[in-house]
């Protein structure tokens, strides 16, 4: 917490004897005299030493001194701000101690001063240490203050000028080092970050790596603490962990995102409804440990600036996506460096869209007990860039409560379950993203209960024909009536091929849509007579003897999904629409239909007749008799009938039980 200078330290005296001695040999020089005392640059040090009765300490011919001098406008910037005069300034009751905090006990010159260097000063009050930084050009620093002018000799001494006045309080430096924090000061001191971090006029927090934590980003990276210590860009990593305000824990708040010192890339909050503390993917373990400029909180990860697949999504603009994951507590999973993540990311659009779809606002979209789920089920654990995926794909994510279906179209197209992928392979850090135009539900759908229910055959199938999208769609209501593999082999065997050959009927699509059509209908809401399919053609339903659709028999009713319901048939159905029909023969109808014996035909006489078999094949030909046609040596089916007389051509269909 920042404190003024003024009530900065409790009131003491020096500790060290100030000794009052005369001078020994004629011209022996001394720091105060020869350089202090006649600098017009010193004059309020001066004053100050003078005030602080320290003079003689200074002038003593036995001691052997270095003294950081701060110069008149050190004096006077710290002054200001601490708003103060400089009178008031030298009526500091900590003065003595102050001014004692810029004296070694032993001389040390600019060129014998190490980085990272920890000097004891004349101060004995808690925090009596100075850090003393020596850069790689050359420049020394005493803490924060930057030495101006180096190595003013005197026979009891050495000076150096300095551009700011040290003061002796407990800094975030001095938190890290009582605590044992060595990789980490060893880092700050190689970055020659040690002044940034002790200056008492700053307000601080910082995210303090434990040696741990260290160890294990090194190991992760294949490296060790020497390879991470000559990582290039460490000096980054190191402001990447300090704010340059005092954030303590309780004024943490979810989602927020903060500048750190480093510009590169700015943390991400989270404060979990548990109270847990995330910086990034870095738990706080120990939180609001107090310095005199700042605060420190102990993380249990190293943070990167690296560019995750968060601010991706942050950068395209995705708000919703965004304030949904921080909502969920789910930035640490994704703002994970060193995880490689695949993450299909929804438009704003798209959540709009499913809120609307639930009727309901962005506000209950957030509110919803399974958000978090949901949002998983859009991440999966590796990269998968677009050229990977392969049609038919099913891929596991963050979530279990689902897999998700891929398609990948002849065009090229990618869809993750019914959501088109539009932006593909975002390139982040620790992943990839790829923008879609629909959020995805990990919902049982009416293609998840095919692949559950062993009906590998009509999966395949769905693959083929690119359907996958449509049947994975939550937001809509379909009734499948779904083959068994059985009866796609029964098929294959009447086509003459096998099931390669089955994948490869030009209609398939066609025969597949011929099995689904729109709304749940449940076995007890069918009743007798025609149903119009997705293809556009009308199967036959007939409930009087167990539920049968055209020619197959309904062996499992009512599996129910949560788009729709599933019905498992014993035959495949083919469209009539497979057949060459043609628009300018007129439709006539047959009774009964389904037929068991005979067909008849209203309406036309004398005329020649033809019924035709789903595969193309005349199976019956001759002359209709009495408006009636004996279909009983027929195998049960579906078939069209084209009949000729001296005037027209006719056609129609129907179904032998």
């Amino acid at each position: 917490m920042k404190k003024t200078f003024i009530t900065h330290f409790k009131k003491s005296t020096l500790a060290f004897a100030l000794v009052a001695t005369s001078f020994g040999a004629f011209g022996q020089t001394n720091v105060y005299d020869n350089v202090i005392s006649t600098s017009p640059n010193h004059t309020t040090l001066k004053a100050a030493l003078i005030q602080a009765g320290l003079v003689t300490t200074l002038q003593n011919p036995n001691a052997t001194l270095t003294v950081f001098a701060p110069d008149n406008a050190a004096f006077d910037a710290l002054a200001s701000a601490l708003g103060v005069t400089a009178t008031q300034l030298l009526a500091n009751p900590e003065l003595g101690a102050i001014l004692a905090y810029h004296v070694l006990g032993q001389e040390v010159a600019a060129a014998a001063i190490t980085n990272g260097q920890v000097a004891t000063s004349l101060n004995t009050t808690a925090n009596g240490t100075i850090y003393l930084t020596k850069t790689s050009t050359g420049s020394v620093f005493a803490d924060q203050a930057n030495v101006t002018t180096a190595d003013l000799t005197t026979d009891n001494g050495i000076v150096h000028v300095v551009n700011k006045v040290l003061l002796p309080i407990k800094t975030v430096v001095d938190v890290a080092a009582t605590n044992n924090f060595t990789t980490l000061l060893t880092a700050v001191t190689q970055e020659e970050l040690l002044p940034a971090l002790t200056d008492p006029l700053a307000t601080l927090t910082v995210f303090a790596p434990t040696n741990d934590a260290f160890t294990a980003i090194a190991t992760a990276l294949g490296t060790n603490i020497n390879g991470l210590l000559a990582n290039p860009t460490l000096d980054e990593i190191l402001k990447y962990h300090v704010l340059g305000a005092e954030v303590t824990a309780a004024n943490v708040t979810n989602g927020a995102v903060v500048n750190t010192l480093s510009t590169v890339n700015t943390l991400k909050m989270t404060k979990t409804l548990t109270g847990s503390v995330y910086a990034n993917q870095a738990m706080v373990t120990l939180a609001d440990v107090q310095a005199d400029n700042g605060v420190v909180h102990v993380i249990n990860g190293v943070v990167l600036p690296a560019e995750t697949v968060v601010d991706r999504a942050i950068d395209a603009g995705f708000s919703t996506l965004f304030t949904a994951v921080a909502k969920a507590e789910l930035l640490p999973a994704l703002t994970n460096p060193l995880a490689t993540l695949t993450v299909f990311a929804p438009t704003n659009d798209a959540f709009d869209d499913l809120a609307s779809a639930l009727g309901t606002d962005i506000n209950g979209i957030l509110a919803l007990p399974t958000l978090g789920e949901i949002l998983k089920y859009h991440v999966l654990g590796s990269e998968v860039l677009a050229a990977a995926i392969t049609n038919g794909q099913i891929v596991a994510p963050l979530s279990t409560l689902n897999t998700l279906k891929l398609t990948k179209t002849t065009t090229g197209d990618v869809y993750i379950n019914q959501a088109q992928v539009t932006t593909a392979n975002v390139d982040a850090d620790n992943g990839v993203v790829h923008v879609i135009d629909e959020v995805v539900l990990p919902v049982e759908t009416v293609a998840d209960k095919a692949i559950d229910g062993g009906l590998s055959t009509l999966v395949a199938a769905v693959v083929k024909a690119e359907l996958l999208p449509a049947l994975s769609d939550p937001y809509t209501e379909l009734t499948v009536f779904a083959p068994t593999n059985a009866a796609f082999n029964a098929l294959a065997t009447a086509l003459g091929t096998d099931l390669n050959g089955i994948l490869a009927l030009p209609n398939l699509d066609d025969v597949l849509l011929y099995h689904v059509t729109e709304g749940n209908v449940v076995s007890g809401d069918l009743t007798n007579g025609s149903v119009t399919m997705l293809n556009g053609d009308d199967v036959i339903v007939d409930i009087t003897n167990g539920v049968q659709i055209n020619d197959a028999n309904v062996t499992t009713a009512n599996v129910e999904a949560d788009n729709g319901v599933v019905h498992i048939i014993d035959a495949v159905l083919l469209p009539t629409s497979g057949l060459t029909e043609s628009s300018s023969l007129v439709t006539i109808s047959t009774y009964p239909n389904p037929a068991t014996e005979t067909i008849k035909v209203n309406n036309v006489t004398n005329a020649s007749f033809e019924i035709i078999d789903m595969l193309g094949s005349t199976v019956k030909a001759g002359t209709l008799n009495n408006n009636e046609i004996n279909v009983e040596s027929l195998t049960n089916g579906t078939y069209m009938i084209r009949l000729s007389d001296n005037t027209n051509t006719y056609q129609g269909r129907f179904i032998k039980r």
